[in-house]
């Protein structure tokens, strides 16, 4: 296994990048028990390389660890959802910025790029498809870094970075909760959470933002941003997040 045309990765960082992409893809659910006799055969690793592999994503928080317990996917909920969008606004209004005042003919290239690639995406509110939810979220990323990416700050981007991960199961969980519930029978609330999620991933929404930073509207980007950022946690309210985060751990328990 190779990653980017590097040196091949040791059985350690094999482990490490395939259990990665599984949790924050949310293939490995929030809450789930990882069992290292489990994984063995779903991954194919060794006792070593999977332990040291989930140590090193409990360092990043992505993973927990208890003492007769094991590990476990780390859970998700309103809380973590509510300080990592507070995260996510401090940094990116930043980095943001300094794009917007800093950024050439290069930058508003990568920008209209990034966004027309997102445009080309189906959005996964209804008729929900594996490739098609993953495929956004992957373009979306890349719109959103795409505006960051005029600014010279490394270790923000770094933070950013780190952060992004961690809202990334949060909003394919998200995505998938509508439907979890919708095919359990709990029509309740299924409509509004459908509706408040297409606004949260809508292609208008993301135009606006790339015309205001491209426009170099300062104040009318970071106005937008942080009402951009806070539709998810509409979307999380909506969808009952709580709730199926526990049902899924129970279910896998």
């Amino acid at each position: 296994m190779v990653v980017d045309d590097a040196e091949p990765l040791t059985k350690t960082e094999a482990a490490y990048h395939q259990l990665r992409r599984d949790i924050l893809a949310t293939r490995l659910m929030p809450g789930a028990p990882l069992r290292i006799a489990a994984l063995r055969k779903t991954y194919g690793f060794g006792w070593t390389p999977l332990r040291e592999a989930l140590s090193r994503l409990e360092a990043e928080r992505l993973v927990t660890a208890e003492s007769n317990r094991g590990f476990a996917v780390a859970p998700v909920s309103r809380a973590e959802l509510e300080d990592l969008s507070k995260a996510r606004l401090a940094v990116e209004t930043t980095l943001l910025e300094e794009s917007i005042r800093k950024g050439g003919t290069d930058w508003e290239a990568a920008v209209v790029t990034a966004h027309y690639r997102l445009s080309r995406c189906q959005i996964p509110a209804k008729g929900l498809s594996d490739d098609a939810l993953h495929d956004w979220v992957e373009k979306h990323q890349a719109f959103h870094e795409a505006l960051l990416s005029a600014a010279d700050a490394t270790w923000l981007k770094h933070f950013y970075a780190q952060i992004w991960g961690q809202l990334c199961r949060h909003h394919i969980f998200l995505t998938v909760t509508p439907a979890l519930r919708a095919a359990a029978g709990a029509e309740e609330g299924y409509e509004a959470a459908i509706e408040a999620l297409d606004a949260a991933m809508s292609l208008d929404q993301h135009t606006q933002l790339m015309e205001l930073a491209l426009d170099r509207n300062l104040e009318g980007a970071m106005a937008l941003m942080k009402e951009h950022v806070g539709l998810t946690v509409d979307v999380f309210t909506l969808a009952d997040l709580d709730g199926m985060s526990a049902g899924a751990a129970g279910k896998q328990a």
